[in-house]
């Protein structure tokens, strides 16, 4: 019996192992081969060196994007200036009869002036107001208004981080997603979003970090495709500059 929580800990992860080492040796017995106490040699790291110089210019980006979002049931929408991504939300916030519209808590955003641009609709602040509940307050949402973090064409990816400014219920609970993305955020390829939380180490990485690929899209074991259950049913990405 062991005389601390420690001790038992140890004897429970120690007959664990045990358990875990008779089992393999049963199976190696009968593959009549020794079981395998090394690991195997991993000669190469990471992404090879033709992928990690595969490079589209910025129209060649737009347009995979655009192709490989669409193709899951996403919609693009190219802009050029921050003020037609204004008019952009407006016109659909009417056209959708939204009543309620929930953004992160963003300079960006702060200067896309969306509280004056719907009249028709409330506009909340994320984490604003200490008082508020802002998870059932996304989830009352009719639409949601993120700034990417970054993009990748090749995957057709919008990757948003969240902080205490940044809650990552504005990008899953309301019924529409509008995701800004400033087009020199979009990038070639995956790899090169993910060096930047490899370089910045442990200690700098965000609470969460959301791949967006599309409207969210559920199926069942028989393929009966259902969208929008585990997220926004429409997802608008809006490629700016």
């Amino acid at each position: 019996m062991a005389d601390t929580h420690q001790d038992w800990l140890i004897e429970m992860e120690a007959e664990s192992r045990s358990k875990q080492t008779k089992f393999i040796n049963s199976i190696s017995e009968k593959l009549r081969r020794p079981m395998v106490t090394e690991p195997p040699r991993h000669p190469f790291r990471g992404s090879p060196d033709f992928w990690n110089d595969y490079e589209l210019n910025e129209e060649e980006r737009i347009e995979r994007f655009t192709t490989n979002f669409k193709s899951v049931g996403g919609h693009v929408q190219r802009l050029s200036t921050m003020e037609e991504v204004q008019r952009f939300i407006a016109d659909k916030a009417s056209e959708l009869s939204a009543k309620y519209v929930i953004r992160q808590n963003q300079p960006e955003l702060d200067e896309l002036g969306l509280e004056g641009a719907l009249p028709g609709a409330q506009v909340s602040v994320w984490n604003s107001d200490p008082e508020q509940h802002w998870k059932a307050r996304a989830a009352e949402a009719d639409i949601g208004v993120v700034i990417a973090d970054y993009a990748a064409a090749y995957t057709g990816s919008i990757t948003v981080l969240s902080s205490k400014d940044k809650g990552r219920s504005v990008s899953l609970l309301p019924t529409v997603l509008m995701a800004i993305i400033p087009v020199e955020r979009l990038k070639t390829r995956l790899g090169e979003i993910m060096v930047h939380f490899d370089e910045g180490g442990r200690d700098s990485l965000p609470a969460g970090i959301h791949f967006i690929s599309g409207p969210s899209r559920s199926a069942d074991i028989e393929n009966d495709l259902t969208i929008g259950v585990h997220g926004p049913g429409v997802v608008y990405a809006l490629i700016v500059g």
